[in-house]
């Protein structure tokens, strides 16, 4: 089929180089060519952003394909269409006539179709003698079939693409799942370190992401929190290393102490050369009753302060709190009514709230006295106070950090 004529528009459009460039360029299409239109069409659904066509216009597009009888685009079975425009509209959904043609003139201008107008502008085929079309006017779909490796590429750039950013944002987001989660445990569990200045710059890097963003925005942000990723993790690795390494050290000076399992620990052996009565003493086997250690100490934190060899057992907690009982100013009568009427862990609790909050209480002996007669008489619990030690411990944690 002989290209040479009616290479130009009908009326009013113009002729542009372009368009003869593209026209010209369909002409010595390499023997044997073919490709399915379809494939061609998701290609070009997939690279649209590469070729710059639009969905209204590939709208127009699957219409003109609808209207190529073989699935396979190729020289040898002819490669025009010449659909009307009322035709074409019920075929891209019902598309209004103004918004057909301008897509119609988006798909010549992106070099997808080639427009081959007749001598009145009119879409038909002029058929020989054998019943074969010889001539047509229309829409030449060759640049299709010419542009297929074109297009193929695009749509894997784009597809590639857009893998890579899935990727990216996955890393961004267990990134940023990650080192939230580890501040809030650095916090919790009284890690050493400058975590509001941490957390600070975990909040500056989030709040540079774009609402939209493509790879090449996502890339520096994802390092950014790969560099804090990495900062965090050194200091809890040093911090739980040092802290196994203090509760190696501590074991070991108590098997060495509770070596000679008959003996007895006095809470404060001093006691004896005054003439106050001694403290009630613990046996080592002595257990936690209601609450586990550890939720114990992150309510009461300032009680480590004072423990000499840290707390590794309730043993610990409870020899750390009669020695706190004299820095808070509670007479050892106190403190042992206390005991014997609340239990010895239980008093050791109160002790441990009651230095969370010393500089709110003017008497700490007279406040212990206070809750051992409502132990007395079955109206306290340590319960409450624990908790809320807890909360106010954990308010005041977040609000430094």
């Amino acid at each position: 089929m002989r290209m040479g004529l009616g290479v130009t528009p009908f009326g009013g459009r113009t002729m542009t180089l372009a368009l003869l460039q593209a026209s010209n360029g369909t002409r010595e299409i390499p023997q044997g060519a073919s490709v399915d239109k379809w494939q061609v069409y998701r290609w070009l659904c997939e690279g649209k952003t590469i070729i710059g066509v639009g969905d209204r216009a590939l709208a127009v597009l699957n219409g003109l394909l609808s209207f190529y009888p073989d699935s396979e685009l190729s020289e040898e079975n002819g490669l025009m269409v010449f659909p009307s425009n009322a035709q074409l509209s019920l075929r891209a959904h019902g598309m209004a006539g103004a918004t057909l043609r301008r897509n119609l003139a988006a798909l010549v201008a992106c070099g997808l179709v080639i427009r081959r107008d007749s001598p009145n502008g009119k879409r038909y085929a002029r058929k020989g003698k054998d019943g074969a079309i010889d001539e047509a006017f229309g829409f030449s779909l060759a640049p299709l079939l010419v542009r297929a490796d074109e297009i193929r590429l695009a749509a894997e750039r784009v597809l590639a693409e857009g893998r890579a950013l899935r990727l990216m944002r996955e890393r961004l987001t267990l990134q940023r799942r990650d080192i939230q989660k580890l501040i809030e445990a650095a916090v919790e569990e009284g890690a050493t370190g400058d975590w509001g200045a941490i957390w600070r710059r975990f909040r500056a890097i989030v709040d540079t992401i774009p609402r939209r963003a493509d790879l090449r925005d996502l890339e520096p942000i994802v390092a950014d929190m790969a560099a804090l990723r990495e900062e965090v993790d050194r200091m809890l690795e040093s911090f739980m290393n040092s802290t196994n390494q203090s509760a190696n050290e501590s074991h070991s000076e108590r098997q060495q102490s509770d070596s000679n399992t008959d003996s007895i620990f006095e809470f404060e052996p001093a006691l004896e050369e005054s003439m106050a009565p001694a403290e009630p003493a613990i046996g080592r086997n002595d257990k936690p009753k209601a609450y586990p250690l550890g939720l114990v100490l992150k309510a009461c934190p300032d009680m480590l302060d004072y423990a000499v060899a840290g707390i590794g057992s309730w043993r610990d907690f409870m020899i750390t709190a009669a020695q706190v009982r004299g820095y808070l100013g509670i007479s050892p009568s106190a403190y042992e009514e206390a005991c014997h009427t609340m239990g010895q862990e239980t008093a050791a609790v109160v002790i441990g709230c009651i230095l969370q909050r010393a500089q709110h209480i003017n008497s700490a002996g007279g406040y212990l006295r206070v809750l051992t007669e409502k132990a007395r008489a079955g109206q306290f619990s340590v319960g409450p106070m624990l908790m809320a030690a807890l909360r106010a411990n954990g308010a005041t944690m977040r609000m430094t950090g």
